[in-house]
């Protein structure tokens, strides 16, 4: 846990304010028996242990599936989209991902006994590239268990243009834009971009639905009544209909 924080994983509220020490040690070592130290001893292969300022840690998918024994499941789900998604060069500094599915399965596989293994399995599967925050994921996986069909992930106005506004989620057959604003959202210069990008979905005939912390306040409930609405009359390509109409 406290790899995740100092990497500032996407963590839980009721685990990111944690104060707590967690240290590993090989079982083959004596446990740590220290005052506002928590001990663990561990398996772990080289290759998923690195020197981050001259101190040893848990790589970012050991560290993954080390909280699967702590984390919920749609958690848990949340912090893999993080390490899973693709950064954008531009305001990140890079390109690839922290990780990817298949390493990942690989990961778990090599430790089929480790608590929670169950679980990072489960994840695994609901698990996937293009949430861009833990909000995002949540919202995917509430649409989920009320039935929805799954969307797609950032959501291209214009497949084939790269500078194309999109929408974090989406139906692009039924022509409905989802968005998430977080609290940076709230910025002039954000909320100009937003209402820009929202205008060009809408111009070009998309229903575009918009969520924000209050949504996920109340675990998106309101959200997916209202993209179940929007599902229901939108526009349907009728070589789509009949999947759509039985799923919502």
């Amino acid at each position: 846990m406290t790899a995740a924080r100092l990497r500032s994983s996407c963590l839980p509220p009721w685990l990111a304010d944690s104060t707590e020490l967690h240290l590993s040690k090989p079982r083959s070592l004596p446990g740590t028996r220290r005052k506002g130290v928590i001990g663990h001893r561990v398996i772990a292969a080289e290759n998923e242990v690195e020197s981050v300022d001259g101190i040893r840690i848990s790589t970012r998918p050991r560290t993954w599936l080390d909280m699967a024994r702590l984390l919920p499941l749609n958690d848990l789900v949340c912090m893999g989209d993080e390490l899973i998604r693709v950064p954008r060069q531009a305001l990140e500094g890079r390109d690839t991902p922290f990780a990817t599915l298949e390493g990942l399965r690989v990961l778990v596989e090599r430790h089929p006994n480790l608590q929670g293994v169950v679980r990072a399995r489960q994840a695994l599967e609901l698990m996937r590239v293009g949430a861009d925050s833990a909000p995002e994921s949540l919202l995917r996986l509430a649409m989920l268990d009320a039935g929805i069909p799954e969307p797609e992930l950032q959501l291209s106005l214009r497949s084939d243009d790269p500078f194309s506004p999109s929408a974090d989620l989406g139906f692009r057959r039924r022509r409905i834009a989802i968005q998430y604003d977080g609290g940076h959202h709230l910025a002039e210069a954000q909320t100009l971009n937003d209402r820009r990008r929202n205008k060009a979905f809408e111009a070009a005939g998309w229903t575009v639905l918009v969520f924000r912390k209050d949504d996920l306040a109340d675990g998106f409930e309101s959200a997916t009544k209202k993209i179940k609405k929007a599902l229901r009359s939108a526009w349907v390509d009728p070589a789509v209909a009949s999947g759509f109409a039985s799923a919502v």
